[in-house]
């Protein structure tokens, strides 16, 4: 069974340390795996809401998308694009906002530290907060729910959105699916054993803290900022308590199971905070050098970073497109021209002449067509080991069991309750494709039990 994996990274800074650890590195793993299905994006979009400066958006795209490449993303395996580049998005984002609780919102952690800010500060409870702010879960969970992402590799802070998205996603299924799940389900993955990273100062790293470690910006540049991660007053030859140190935190993350025993050892038998700040250097340059001058190579073709992003958007949208074409169609908006032939009377007129046909393929399976009063063949369904499962199926179709249609491109599958059934021919366009869709479900609504 394919599995698929969607993360991001908001542009609203220059990578670190924190970003590789706990949601680049993990990502590039997953995707390498052979059941995964990969979808990375640089969250543009939500950079929007925390960053007013054009220029520095800018520059952290470049940095960002660079990154991704440069730590081994393979973009002929997987999905990479910008947010900003697929206008689906945004559109999903305000049909979810529409089926969102104003109380799941409130209950939003960002959300809720600006509020709990404010009061103590003795400021009204919302000054300061825009609905960006406000509204992230929602476009979040319209990055997640665009592509029905099975995973989505996060930080533990992030797990929050991924709950968020679930309930969003549940709502509109429950309102508007008619007996069709239109979104799955998605589960946060957390690598075992990285949590999120602490900083130089001992709090999460991030850019908002300044207490973060570059990742690409040198190896002095990052010699330096080990340099001034804060530990206790304990003297070389004192032992040092490994779990209550952020450096040692930190080691962990990079460090092999026997590096990282070595080095808990090391600091109960009194290694000096030098010393050890100069191991996790030594690891993370181990790790990062090759990666940095990839990197930097990279920033010098900006062009070609476009036209890598702009080959993942045509990707990401031959899935985006005709999703929230169903989806548009799900909740009422609906082209005039599937109107024109409503009613009983049109679907009878429709129906009139389609007809189901069994056969015995050349390999001894049993398979059904189902075909227009033309002659034309709408379904063929796979192959079935026997002619009653092949005529259950049929059956189920036209005794009006939910449909489950999935795009593909010019064509379409047909799915039972989450079997696959039969297949559509190919289209010569989208439109061609959509129409035939909903004269599916027109001819077998009207179909006599």
């Amino acid at each position: 069974m394919t599995t698929r994996i969607l993360t991001g990274i908001t542009t609203s800074g220059t990578p670190h340390l924190g970003n590789y650890a706990g949601a680049i590195r993990p990502a590039i793993i997953a995707s390498r795996q052979s059941h995964a299905d990969s979808f990375y994006f640089l969250a543009d979009y939500h950079a929007l809401i925390k960053c007013d400066d054009p220029l520095r958006i800018q520059r952290s795209r470049l940095e960002i998308a660079a990154t991704w490449l440069a730590c081994g993303l393979d973009t002929e395996r997987v999905t990479f694009y910008r947010q900003s580049d697929i206008p689906e998005i945004p559109e999903l984002t305000w049909l979810l906002t529409c089926v969102a609780a104003k109380g799941l919102l409130n209950r939003a952690h960002a959300y809720k530290a600006s509020v709990d800010r404010n009061v103590e500060l003795g400021e009204d409870p919302d000054s300061g907060v825009t609905m960006g702010l406000y509204s992230y879960p929602v476009l979040m969970a319209a990055d997640i729910l665009m592509f029905n992402a099975h995973q989505v590799p996060v930080g533990r802070d992030q797990i929050q959105h991924v709950e968020m998205a679930r309930d969003i996603g549940q709502r509109f299924n429950h309102l508007f699916g008619s007996g069709r799940e239109y979104f799955v389900m998605p589960e946060a993955l957390i690598e075992d054993g990285v949590s999120t990273l602490p900083g130089l100062d001992g709090r999460k790293m991030s850019k908002s803290y300044d207490n973060t470690i570059p990742l690409f910006s040198g190896a002095k540049a990052t010699k330096d900022a080990i340099s001034r991660i804060v530990t206790d007053s304990r003297l070389p030859g004192e032992a040092k308590d490994p779990d209550s140190s952020h450096l040692f935190t930190l080691y962990q993350a990079f460090g092999t199971p026997e590096q990282v025993a070595q080095f808990r050892a090391d600091l109960l038998s009194g290694l000096a905070w030098g010393e050890a700040k100069q191991r996790l250097f030594q690891l993370l340059e181990a790790e990062l050098a090759e990666p940095r001058e990839r990197y930097h190579a990279l920033i010098e073709r900006p062009a070609d970073l476009e036209d890598i992003l702009l080959e993942g958007a045509i990707k990401a949208r031959k899935v985006a497109t005709p999703f929230l074409s169903e989806l548009r169609e799900a909740v009422g908006l609906r082209s005039f021209r599937a109107d024109v032939q409503s009613g009983e009377a049109a679907k009878k007129k429709i129906t009139k002449g389609a007809r189901f046909v069994s056969f015995r393929d050349d390999d001894g399976s049993f398979r059904f067509r189902l075909l227009a009063a033309s002659g034309e063949q709408l379904l063929v369904s796979h192959r079935f080991a026997d002619g009653k499962s092949a005529g259950y199926a049929s059956k189920q179709l036209q005794a009006g069991a939910p449909l489950d249609l999935r795009v593909d491109d010019k064509g379409f599958s047909v799915y039972l309750a989450g079997q696959f059934v039969a297949v559509s021919p190919d289209f010569t366009d989208l439109l061609e494709r959509d129409a035939a869709m909903q004269s599916l479900r027109d001819m077998l609504a009207a179909q006599p039990e």
